[in-house]
C-alpha cells in the first residue's frame, strides 16, 4: 500500500507483566489487519511498558482503535492511543552512544540530558536502571543514550563535553560517535573528480 494511503496509529499498553501478555496484543494487532512499524518494550518494576507503532489501511486502524480498549481491559491494561501522520526522518549525519555508571544521586540523568540539549542533538532512546546499595558499594546508576546531530552540527565537539561531565561526577563513561557522510558532500567529490579527468 502507498505510504499515502496508509494510516498510522501511536499505541502505549501498561499493566503488570505476565507471561504471554505480549504475544496476545501482537496476535490482535495483526488480526486486525495493522503491522507494527517500531516498538518499544520496558519493565518497570513489576509493571510493563509497551509502546507500538501502527500502519494499516483506515479500516484496519479504525478496527483496532474500536476493539483495542475491551482487549485491554481483559488483559487488565492501561491503553492510550493516538492517531499519527507518517514523516520522513530528516537527515541525521551523526550518531552518539554513550554508557554511563555513576553513583546514584538526584538530577545524574538530567545532567546527561542537558549535555545533549545543549549541543542540539536529539534523544533517540535513553535507558536507564538502578542497582541497589550492596555491601561496601552504593548504589549505582546505568544510563544509556542514543542521540542524533541534526546536519547543521559537528558531534564530535560533545566528545569532550561529556568527558568533562564524567569526571565532574565520578562516573564511569565511555562514548562513541560515528559520522556519516553527506550526500551532497558525495556528490561534490565525484563532480571535482570528473572535472579532473
Amino acid at each position: 500500500m502507498p505510504q499515502s494511503q496508509q494510516h498510522h496509529l501511536v499505541i502505549t499498553a501498561l499493566g503488570v507483566d505476565r507471561p504471554g501478555i505480549v504475544n496476545t496484543i501482537t496476535r490482535h494487532v495483526s488480526s486486525c489487519g495493522c503491522n507494527i512499524e517500531d516498538s518499544r518494550l520496558a519493565l518497570l518494576g513489576e509493571e510493563f511498558s509497551f509502546i507500538m507503532l501502527l500502519s494499516g489501511s483506515w479500516n484496519a486502524i479504525t478496527l483496532i482503535e474500536s476493539t483495542l480498549p475491551l482487549k485491554g481491559a481483559e488483559l487488565e491494561l492501561l491503553i492510550v492511543m493516538k492517531r499519527t501522520t507518517f514523516r520522513e526522518r530528516p537527515p541525521m549525519p551523526a550518531t552518539v552512544w554513550v554508557q554511563v555508571e555513576v553513583k546514584d544521586s538526584p538530577h545524574i540523568i538530567e545532567r546527561f540530558t542537558d549535555l545533549f540539549d545543549s549541543h542540539q542533538m536529539n534523544i533517540a532512546e535513553l535507558v536507564s536502571r538502578t542497582q541497589p546499595a550492596q555491601e561496601n558499594r552504593p548504589p549505582l546508576l546505568y544510563i544509556q543514550i542514543t542521540a542524533h546531530s541534526p546536519a547543521s552540527q559537528d558531534a564530535s565537539f560533545i566528545e569532550q563535553a561529556f568527558n568533562r561531565l564524567c569526571t565532574e561526577l565520578q562516573a564511569q563513561g565511555t562514548i562513541n560517535v560515528v559520522q556519516y557522510p553527506q550526500h551532497d558532500e558525495k556528490m561534490e567529490s565525484s563532480d571535482e573528480s570528473t572535472e579532473s579527468r
